[in-house]
Order: C-alpha cells, then structure tokens, then sequence
C-alpha cells in the first residue's frame, strides 16, 4: 500500500516538471521559453499569423488648462503573439515574446488545413 502512495506521489510530481519543460516542435526543430525571435524564426519559419498585446495597461488622468478631465492610457509591457497553425492533426500554438524573447507557449484550439509547423 505504501508503494502505491510513492508511485501516485512521483508522478503527480513528474507532471509539475513536465509542464514546465514545455517546447514547441517544428518539423525536427524545437523551441523553448528563452529563445530570441530570430532563433525561433530560424527554426520554425514565419508564423501564420503577428499580432501585438498590451500587457499591464495603466491609465492616468490629468486635468487641461481649461479644466477638463483627460483620460490617458498607457501600455505597461507590449508582447508580440505569433500563432503557428499546425494542420488538421495538431493544435494552434500560441508563442508569446516579451523584450524579444520567447516568455509562454500555449494552445488556442485545434489547426485546420496545411500545416505550418514543418520547420526548416
């Protein structure tokens, strides 16, 4: 019974170190949280699509000389999203760059289509 209880325990455990072992396979390349765009661009082609985030946004209000209320809105932290569509058979992945480096790899649903994971 005590064997049982470790064995549960060990891998429970080994799914935590899993997840954060994450990478993203092109074709026989592979990616991984720290990588620069230029490396992943190396490796895994252009995405299928760019898009730009606003994270941590701050707004701040002022008032003119004529005394109106002004409402600014800054972005604290931009984030380039690069979706690459891996076909039929795979999922959207999702790569996240913040100051030019790779920061988060997630899924958004499955691919359709050609693929557009094949690497170089």
């Amino acid at each position: 019974m005590k064997i049982i209880k470790i064995g549960a325990l060990c891998f429970i455990l080994s799914c935590f170190f899993v997840a954060e072992s994450f990478a993203f396979r092109c074709g026989s390349g592979l990616v991984s949280s720290g990588d620069s765009k230029t490396s992943v661009l190396v490796t895994c082609g252009q995405p299928t699509s760019r898009a730009t985030s606003c994270t941590n946004p701050q707004e701040s209000t002022t008032t003119t000389k004529k005394g109106k209320i002004k409402k600014t809105k800054k972005c604290g932290t931009k984030a380039d999203v690069w979706h690459y569509n891996c076909g039929n058979d795979d999922f959207i992945y999702v790569l996240t760059f913040e100051n030019g480096k790779l920061a988060n790899e997630t899924t958004d649903g499955r691919g359709r289509g050609k693929s557009d994971c094949l690497g170089k």
